[in-house]
């Protein structure tokens, strides 16, 4: 009835030139109905079994390639923020370093300015000492010179004079002998 219905619609000249076309090829309005119901369910059989499972594993392939772009972006950010912080540290640690150098070679120019001090300080007591000693051996000689003199001087007037000197004779002798060296 369908097929009746369409055929009516069609104008005469047109459908006898489809019937003459349609007995040269061999055509059957019922064969063409019964291939396109065939069609139509093989493709709803694919849809249903086919189609829509291939395009529920591509929505799902979308989704994953999305989360991974996304995942990547937050990776990207994070190693950005990680070599910022690297940068930070390496600059920390740079500037850590050079004061700990400048604390070194301050504490290395203290440590030697203290020991210039200290050999200076040793040197001065060392030639105030070598003074001091200096100083008493010089009196000590003077005090055993003055005396060689004095018995000098005794044995030299006991001689001139022929006489033996008494004590207090040599002390006035040594006593004079001493000034007279002193002055």
């Amino acid at each position: 009835m369908f097929a009746n219905a369409i055929l009516a619609s069609i104008p005469g000249d047109l459908m006898e030139t489809a019937s003459s076309v349609g007995k040269t090829f061999g055509f059957s309005l019922w064969a063409f109905v019964a291939q396109v119901l065939s069609f139509s369910i093989v493709c709803a059989a694919l849809y249903k079994f086919a189609y829509h499972p291939i395009l529920k594993l591509l929505e799902d392939r979308r989704q994953k390639i999305e989360l991974s772009y996304r995942e990547a972006a937050a990776i990207k950010v994070q190693v950005a923020d990680a070599e910022r912080r690297a940068n930070e540290i390496v600059v920390q640690a740079s500037s850590g370093a050079h004061k700990l150098v400048e604390e070194a070679k301050a504490a290395a120019q203290e440590f030697q300015e203290k020991q210039i001090t200290q050999a200076k300080q040793d040197a001065e007591a060392l030639i105030e000492k070598a003074r001091e000693a200096t100083k008493r051996d010089y009196e000590r000689m003077l005090a055993e010179l003055k005396g060689e003199v004095a018995r000098l001087v005794v044995d030299t007037t006991a001689k001139v004079s022929g006489k033996i000197l008494t004590a207090e004779d040599q002390r006035r002798l040594m006593e004079e002998a001493n000034r007279e060296i002193a002055a």
